[in-house]
């Protein structure tokens, strides 16, 4: 009950505005009418179901593309927050930004090294952490262990294991790290650390996607069925858009480092 009064109170404009109030042909729905979240009203219902059949057959046409979905968060907050679910995507993607720009660049640079995680008998840690980081000469990076000298063995095998192509050498508390030639190999290495990256961040925005799609399953017995099906379809379109985003910043990453 509390839902419907909550949705009636912004359902005439919200509807007015929405792409299933103004679908050709079709009537709109009756004002205050709750019908978007609760069962109940038999004209608003008809209606969803016929938007739903008209868009899933313009989809089947030749050469034309689904009809996007677009709810109003206002209408659906009770059961899902599709805000935070955007926030969620977008940090997928914030996250494949910073690793692109920490740890995909051709010529390695000592701010490269400075996130490569450690693993030492306390925990985890930045290398930067526990390690002085300076560039002796373009082709000579150090890191001084002197603080943390027990970690020196820890530190030169993160080093190598960071995927970077990086060979340390260790001389007592300090690990020289040759800077690589920029090699045709190595630029191509670079780019399919870069694609790996990426289909791990997919990976990761999949589990945001299905972690919403199962919050709105739990409100299947409570909610319509067009309802379920426009929430989830909505959810579908949010995660294709942050796909062809990271798409696109593959794209763009992989042309730099080729060359």
């Amino acid at each position: 009950m509390a839902v419907a009064l909550r949705c009636s109170r912004h359902l005439p404009a919200l509807l007015y505005r929405s792409s299933f109030a103004v679908t050709r042909g079709l009537p709109q729905a009756a004002a205050g009418c709750p019908a978007l979240l609760l069962d109940g009203c038999g004209q608003c219902a008809h209606q969803m179901l016929l938007t739903r059949q008209l868009a899933t057959k313009k989809a089947k046409g030749k050469g034309q593309s689904q009809a996007r979905v677009n709810i109003s968060a206002a209408l659906v907050e009770d059961i899902i927050n599709l805000e935070e679910t955007t926030e969620d995507m977008q940090a997928v993607v914030e996250a494949l930004k910073e690793d692109f720009s920490r740890n995909l660049s051709v010529r390695t640079s000592p701010g490269a090294l400075d996130h490569i995680i450690v693993m030492t008998k306390d925990g985890k840690f930045p290398l930067n952490q526990l390690g002085q980081i300076s560039q002796k000469s373009p082709q000579l990076i150090i890191v001084n262990m002197t603080d943390f000298p027990e970690s020196t063995a820890a530190a030169t095998k993160a080093i190598r294991e960071s995927g970077m192509n990086l060979n340390p050498e260790v001389d007592g508390t300090i690990i020289r790290v040759p800077v690589p030639k920029v090699t045709r190999e190595h630029r191509e290495n670079l780019a399919k650390l870069a694609k790996q990256s990426t289909n791990k961040s997919k990976e990761a925005l999949r589990k945001v996607r299905s972690k919403s799609i199962n919050q709105i399953k739990k409100f299947k017995n409570q909610v319509s069925e067009d309802t379920i099906w426009m929430l989830e379809k909505q959810i579908q379109q949010m995660a294709d858009s942050t796909t062809a985003e990271m798409d696109k910043l593959l794209a763009a990453k992989t042309k730099e480092l080729l060359g």
